[in-house]
């Protein structure tokens, strides 16, 4: 009786950990993404092309966004999602680098977040990040000043790659 309750009870400890640790390890931003021009509401001249490449892992991910602007201007952005409530800097080449200097970003919960992103201490941009349940589209929400320097609401959906 005491050898089956240690098996039982050590069997139960290993699938719990390994259901743990799977969970742990799955963040459902990882990956790339790709802008869906018809689904997302852009304020101006949509871009020619948006990728969003994450990597990383735990409360630290970077992001690569590589835009190509409605006049082939290029861009690329280093997002540091690091999931403190802290500002970064975010290094920005581009039209975007007029914009913002450091990002700041809060987790709701595992498809939720909220950021802010400011320019010499002062906010520029707030939104929020939500990727859907099933994990294949990424949404990013925006409010603030936009890359023609008005105010702007934009909606950018992303298609996972």
């Amino acid at each position: 009786m005491n050898r089956r309750t240690t098996l039982t009870l050590i069997s139960t400890g290993l699938l719990f950990l390994a259901a743990n640790i799977g969970l742990a390890q799955t963040n459902p931003q990882i990956g790339t993404w790709k802008l869906n021009i018809a689904k997302s509401k852009i304020a101006g001249p949509p871009p020619r092309s948006l990728i969003l490449t994450f990597s990383g892992e735990g409360d630290t991910l970077t992001n690569t966004a590589e835009s190509i602007d409605a006049q082939g201007q290029a861009s690329k952005t280093l997002f540091m999602h690091i999931y403190d409530g802290k500002p970064h800097p975010t290094p920005t080449t581009g039209a975007a680098a007029a914009l913002y200097d450091t990002s700041t970003y809060t987790r709701i919960n595992i498809n939720t977040i909220n950021f802010v992103r400011t320019k010499d201490g002062k906010t520029v941009q707030t939104g929020s990040i939500v990727v859907s349940s099933d994990g294949k589209t990424y949404t990013v929400t925006t409010e603030g000043v936009g890359l023609n320097g008005q105010q702007s609401n934009e909606v950018l959906v992303f298609d996972r790659q």
